[in-house]
């Protein structure tokens, strides 16, 4: 029997939409008072050119409010775009307790890295949740200069967890993400629930079945 007994000696982890989720029941109300199809914010937030400045660390959170509100005056009267971009930068957020329970056995066995295309200020978003001590790094793309799918991000990552990248398992709930994994070499699975990542950590924690369907 060789030395290894699993296929990966370090986990890279994503944080938005794996561990932790936002709670964006106020903007939709918002939008359908103001006649707007459900998500339009988001759509707007989210586009490269708003986005990713913030998730590079160049602009503030006020500065990417005022894109939102903007990308959203020609479609709805300006107190309705800035009551928009406001609870949509300020939403709440919660966690997935079954993952950060998953994750914090992956922290007991080898390095666990999270790798998030995150602003400037989610040390703060992470004491919130009471995640400080979650993982032995977080490489924070505002801090870092460089976002995924940039291979660079990666490296930083792969470096942080001290292992070679055909050594880590990549865990992220965009594809593009999984694949640019994929490419160095990584393992990569695709999340979209707790039972994703439960199923790829079975070589690690050997826990086949725990916790309710389909949490």
């Amino acid at each position: 029997m060789g030395t290894r007994t699993q296929p990966f000696d370090a986990v890279l982890c994503d944080i938005d939409g794996v561990i932790r989720f936002f709670d964006t029941s106020e903007v939709t109300r918002l939008e359908r008072a103001a006649g707007l199809p459900e998500g339009t914010t988001a759509s707007v937030g989210f586009a490269p050119e708003n986005d990713l400045p913030l998730l590079l660390g160049r602009i503030t959170r006020d500065e990417w409010a005022d894109s939102i509100v903007r990308g959203l005056v020609p479609r709805v009267k300006p107190h309705e775009a800035q009551a928009l971009a406001r609870a949509f930068a300020l939403a709440d957020f919660w966690v997935d307790e079954t993952v950060v329970e998953l994750l914090r056995i992956v922290r007991e066995h080898c390095p666990l890295v999270l790798v998030s295309n995150a602003t400037r200020w989610l040390d703060e978003d992470l004491a919130r949740l009471g995640l400080t001590d979650l993982a032995h790094s977080v490489v924070n793309s505002s801090l870092v200069g460089v976002a995924k799918p940039d291979r660079r991000i990666y490296e930083i990552a792969v470096e942080r967890a001290g292992v070679a990248p055909d050594r880590c398992l990549f865990v992220d709930d965009r594809q593009e993400n999984v694949d640019a994994a994929v490419a160095l070499g990584m393992t990569a699975v695709l999340h979209r629930d707790a039972s994703d990542l439960r199923t790829a950590l079975l070589p690690l924690t050997g826990r086949a079945g725990t916790g309710p369907p389909g949490d």
